[in-house]
């Protein structure tokens, strides 16, 4: 088998990216960079929840990501990323396509080929970079949910309330799997951030802490975009109500009206000797003009007690 990785490497530092690998990649990469077994077992599979190792030469972590597109309720699947960072290299195993992955490749075979130091000294700077463009897409995508809240604020004021229950239902569901993908990166980060001090030493705190600051800001707008969509839910659902209550009201009234009007004429259906206005001239255009009458009447009535 033909064994093909995404290799960048500059001044001295690799960043080994494998997506979808096989067997046969994950042993060539276990191998260059001596991994350990366990880490080796792991990257082969998914797990279910992220997590922080720390070895002798280097710290092993998963996250999951929110991935695809959103706001079409159907969910969207996360997007698994294990990280191995080296103080000479990175390796990223992921089971799924990303647009950072693929352009942060760009930028640091553009930083190789124009021999700049941007990347920083080590490969923990690395792995910075990367997760910070990575928080920076979710961030991003989280502006886009806004803007459909926005959208939705709009309809429902015009008169869309009943097709903006659905709307919100995938905006919730899309906003819950966001919720669910990302809701322990900042126990994961924070753990690394002690494993990333005895790696790289204690003028890489600095970075580390910033990375907690990147995941906040993402769960800031999140949590903003959370607290926005109760309101409108909560807002829709009165408008909603409101207009059912109001269409039950109307309809109560013309049963209420249509009552006397429809007892009238069963009295004068009654086949009994003596029935007043039929057989008279007219008989049918005064039975009309009656049930007309109590009809208006009780219309001016409902009017003047303000309940139409």
């Amino acid at each position: 088998m033909t064994i093909m990785l995404t290799k960048h490497s500059h001044r001295g530092l690799v960043w080994v990216d494998l997506e979808s690998p096989s067997q046969d990649e994950l042993r060539k990469v276990a191998t260059d960079y001596r991994l350990n077994p366990l880490v080796v077992h792991e990257l082969a599979s998914p797990t279910l929840k992220p997590k922080v190792d720390l070895y002798r030469d280097y710290a092993y972590l998963i996250l999951h990501f929110p991935q695809g597109k959103r706001g079409n309720g159907q969910g969207a699947r996360d997007l698994e990323v294990d990280f191995v960072v080296g103080k000479r290299f990175l390796i990223t195993v992921r089971h799924g396509g990303s647009d950072v992955f693929h352009l942060f490749g760009k930028i640091f075979d553009a930083n190789a080929a124009l021999d700049k130091e941007r990347l920083g000294a080590h490969a923990g700077f690395i792995f910075f970079h990367l997760l910070s463009n990575l928080y920076g897409a979710l961030h991003h995508e989280l502006g886009g949910v806004k803007e459909s809240l926005r959208e939705a604020e709009e309809r429902i004021f015009q008169g869309e309330e009943r097709e903006m229950v659905l709307a919100l239902s995938h905006i919730s569901r899309d906003l819950l799997d966001f919720r669910r993908s990302v809701s322990l990166h900042r126990d994961v980060l924070t753990s690394f951030e002690i494993a990333g001090r005895k790696l790289f030493g204690d003028d890489f705190s600095f970075h580390l802490r910033t990375l907690v600051g990147e995941y906040l800001r993402v769960e800031h707008s999140l949590e903003g975009n959370e607290l926005s969509l109760t309101e409108l839910r909560e807002t829709n659902n009165s408008l909603v109500s409101t207009k059912q209550n109001e269409i039950m009201k109307t309809l109560t009234i013309l049963a209420f009206i249509a009552l006397p009007a429809t007892t009238v004429l069963s009295l004068f259906q009654i086949d009994s000797v003596s029935r007043p206005i039929v057989g008279l001239p007219f008989d049918f255009w005064i039975l009309v003009l009656l049930i007309a009458g109590i009809a208006a009447a009780l219309y001016l009535w409902f009017k003047r007690q303000r309940w139409l």
